[in-house]
């Protein structure tokens, strides 16, 4: 019988669009056994601190990481840093400006669900989103708690999906400032969740040139033939392999595929991380 997982490099707390607030976070992995934990939130690193207090008194080591999103024509490209300083100040510049095009666009997408007719507030949102990132998982809530929605997929499916009426863009970076971003607050960048990346086949051979460090070949929601399929890319292109579960807390459809520490993530993932992370100082 396999070994439980030890490591889980991709989780999300109640600083972005995760339900759990860090100090819960990781004493959730603690039970579970878990020795590493990422704390890798959407464009904010508000929960680090509180993450890595409660990594003390549990036994975790909790690694310092974040996840911005990057602009593409197609699919979805998510750039994952891991060992970052998180006082660095074109990092903290960078998230701030997301930030405040995460409010802009949280404040369009409500507008519309109005003009569709759907009644929602923008102060709804903000309650439910509580910290320093408003992200579309928070309408989301918003419609489930209004009962407009009964689930998460649903509201996401009717009303937040690109094509829908609620359905606005964001600003993002570019997958190379992404890299940038990250490199200059002393981190590695890791591509997350691959096979959300339309164009994978021209997209890797870039990023690797532009310096990407580590590729999520072991993520939950991947079967075995799609690792192995990204454990053959990681090698060809020079990059660390690295995973996690994706873990937000949300209950619902798919939630079970999320589980936080479900992800095979070898405890060697953390060392060539921390390895690429610290040639950059």
């Amino acid at each position: 019988m396999p070994e439980r997982p030890v490591v889980d490099l991709h989780s999300h707390s109640d600083a972005s669009d995760g339900v759990l607030p860090p100090a819960a976070l990781v004493a959730r992995a603690a039970e579970l056994g878990l020795r590493v934990l990422a704390l890798t939130d959407h464009d904010t690193t508000a929960g680090l601190a509180e993450a890595v207090a409660s990594g003390k008194q549990h036994g975790v080591e909790v690694i310092r990481g974040l996840e911005l999103g990057i602009s593409v024509s197609q699919g979805e490209l998510h750039m994952l840093g891991y060992f970052i300083e998180p006082a660095a100040p074109r990092l903290q510049q960078t998230l701030a400006t997301l930030r405040e095009g995460r409010r802009d666009r949280a404040a369009v997408m409500v507008r519309q669900l109005n003009q569709a007719g759907v009644p929602l507030t923008l102060e709804e949102v903000e309650r439910l989103a509580g910290g320093e990132v408003v992200g579309r998982a928070h309408v989301a809530r918003a419609l489930v708690k209004r009962g407009i929605a009964g689930s998460m997929n649903e509201a996401f499916d009717r009303f937040l999906s690109p094509g829908k009426p609620g359905y606005a863009p964001r600003p993002r970076l570019s997958a190379e400032e992404a890299i940038d971003v990250i490199h200059a607050a002393g981190g590695a960048a890791v591509l997350a969740h691959p096979f959300s990346v339309a164009d994978l086949a021209e997209t890797l051979p870039r990023l690797a040139a532009h310096g990407l460090d580590g590729l999520e070949v072991f993520y939950a929601a991947y079967d075995d033939l799609a690792r192995a399929r990204l454990a053959v890319l990681a090698v060809q292109f020079g990059l660390a392999p690295t995973g996690g579960s994706d873990f937000h807390g949300i209950p619902g459809p798919g939630a079970e595929g999320r589980a936080l520490g479900s992800a095979p993530v070898p405890l060697d993932a953390v060392t060539l991380l921390r390895a690429r992370a610290e040639g950059r100082h």
